[in-house]
């Protein structure tokens, strides 16, 4: 059986509309989970503990892609100005 691994972690962002995080030494690393059903649970349960915080944002990162030398390497976005 194939391990589907995602990560699952959040914070304070620069601005609600962009992903740059505020603090990156205050992300919040809720961890790494089996499959993205339990991952989706964990986000779910983060995402509303934060939901009056309009700049906190939880993501689920698909860490089984990263994995995957097979599969042809998506575009990432460059860092910086």
């Amino acid at each position: 059986m194939t391990q589907r691994l995602h990560f699952v972690f959040g914070g304070e962002l620069v601005d609600p509309t962009k992903n740059a995080f505020k603090n990156i030494d205050a992300i919040d690393m809720v961890g790494i989970f089996p499959d993205y059903e339990s991952a989706y649970n964990a986000w779910k349960s983060a995402a509303q503990r934060t939901v009056d915080d309009a700049h906190t944002r939880y993501f689920i990162a698909h860490l089984h892609r990263l994995r995957d030398e097979e599969a042809e390497a998506s575009p990432t976005e460059e860092l910086g100005d």
